[in-house]
């Protein structure tokens, strides 16, 4: 019926009639326009919590009431609860609900009255800390990583003592716990709180301190936004979880505390690591650690073999001279053998020419002795350079032998570490060594040194024997 929204004046000129669901969306456009956000005060009644989790009451005084709703993503930000005859603050938009036409308030936020003067001053307290350094990141201390003891300021008689216990019982059963009572609430409850946690760091005997209370209106919570409080987290020696109401709610021991837990339950749970984690990382370490100590065995071992292999005895060179010797000698008769059925053939061969030819038997003769003799003595002349050569072979091998030079009465002399001893400068006096002889050998202690010559003034070694562990 009408293409564009008509204004009042024209409303109040004699027109058509309009649909009363037109008239409503006008009012209540007018009304939002009227008034925009503002607070309004009253008393709770009617109060109902829906399925959907919007909240529907009515604000009261002596003289009027208004209906009002809170829709879930509000009410889930509030952090307490709203009950019938409480007096509260709301911040509302003015409007009116269409589909039946009632005039009502959106709540936005709200607070119990007086929150508002109470509000102010925890700004101005928040504000000079702040200007101090009270709140300073580079003040804040970290937590230990592993903590033998755990303290907690709080009531004996606060709910939030039986999560955090529950939640230490839970996590680290190994570590200790020392209550440090103190009221959470209450005229001077701040003080008191203030004079726990000095307590706790004048004794000394835990490593953490949480310091808890569980939800309630910023009233509830005032004792923890006490100027007391928080310069006595921030003097204290102990690291300071605070654990204090849900996760809206935030109070200056919060700001002053080292970590800040939304909940008691959390801050156990940031005070001490979980043991069964520790033990699963316990036993990881332990898998790497012996898988990496498994292989530096077997590298060593590796390298152990290498160097064995590479170890020459004395024995082992003495072995392959000899066998050198022995193949020089098979060598040596092969020659002999060869040049002797060279000179039979020889002869043999003068023996048919002769017969052929039929020389002068009698020069023949002489020519063959001739022969014959510088045969033999070609002969003769080769086994004699062969046996010289043999010898002189033998003799160099004689030479590296260590136990014929032994056996002529020389002696060879190792420190402790089997290490063969040519200077007497690698010795020290009292120092043991061990001493082979051409047979056998002795252990010994060095009494005196000779570095120039090697020996004592007498001309002689002086040594003590001793017998070896």
């Amino acid at each position: 019926m009408f293409d564009t929204l008509p204004d009042a004046a024209s409303l109040a000129q004699p027109t058509a009639p309009i649909p009363i669901s037109l008239l409503n969306r006008l009012a209540r456009e007018r009304l939002e326009a009227a008034f925009p956000l503002c607070w309004v005060a009253g008393e709770v009644s009617n109060l109902s919590y829906a399925a959907s989790g919007h909240v529907y009451f009515s604000l009261k005084d002596s003289s009027a009431q208004a209906r009002c709703v809170m829709f879930r993503s509000r009410a889930q930000l509030l952090g307490w609860r709203i009950e019938n005859g409480q007096h509260i603050e709301a911040r509302v938009l003015v409007t009116l609900y269409e589909p039946r036409g009632d005039f009502q308030l959106n709540v936005e936020a709200a607070r119990q009255a007086g929150a508002g003067s109470l509000f102010e001053r925890f700004l101005r307290l928040k504000d000079k800390l702040e200007r101090e350094g009270l709140f300073s990141p580079a003040g804040k201390r970290p937590l230990p990583a592993f903590p033998r003891r755990v303290g907690i300021v709080t009531s004996p008689q606060a709910a939030a003592l039986r999560d955090v216990l529950s939640t230490l019982e839970r996590r680290a059963p190994q570590v200790g716990i020392v209550l440090y009572p103190s009221p959470v609430q209450g005229e001077g409850a701040g003080l008191l709180i203030a004079r726990a946690i000095e307590c706790a760091g004048q004794r000394g005997e835990c490593d953490v301190l949480i310091v808890c209370r569980g939800g309630g209106s910023m009233e509830d919570l005032w004792a923890f936004n006490d100027e007391a409080v928080a310069r006595a987290i921030r003097s204290s020696p102990l690291p300071v979880v605070s654990g204090i109401g849900h996760e809206t709610d935030f109070t200056i021991a919060d700001f002053a505390a080292d970590q800040r837990a939304p909940t008691p339950t959390a801050a156990a749970e940031l005070a001490v690591p979980e043991r069964g984690a520790l033990l699963a990382r316990l036993a990881t370490q332990r898998a790497s650690l012996q898988r990496s100590l498994a292989r530096r065995i077997e590298a060593h071992g590796q390298q152990l073999d290498w160097l064995a292999r590479r170890l020459q005895h004395p024995l082992d060179l003495v072995a392959r001279r000899r066998q050198i010797l022995q193949q020089h000698h098979k060598d040596l008769r092969l020659g002999m053998r060869q040049a002797l059925a060279q000179a039979t053939g020889a002869l043999a061969d003068g023996r048919r020419r002769l017969l052929i030819s039929r020389p002068d038997p009698t020069r023949l003769r002489t020519e063959l002795e001739r022969i014959a003799e510088r045969l033999v003595a070609a002969r003769q002349k080769t086994v004699h350079d062969k046996h010289n050569e043999l010898a002189r072979l033998a003799d160099g091998l004689a030479h590296l032998n260590p136990t014929a030079v032994l056996a002529r009465g020389y002696a060879m002399v190792a420190d402790e570490q089997g290490r063969l001893v040519n200077d007497s400068r690698a010795l020290e006096p009292k120092q043991r060594v061990a001493v082979f002889l051409g047979r056998g050998r002795f252990a010994a202690r060095v009494l005196a040194l000779q570095h120039d010559s090697g020996q004592a003034p007498d001309g002689r070694t002086i040594v003590s024997a001793w017998h070896p562990d």
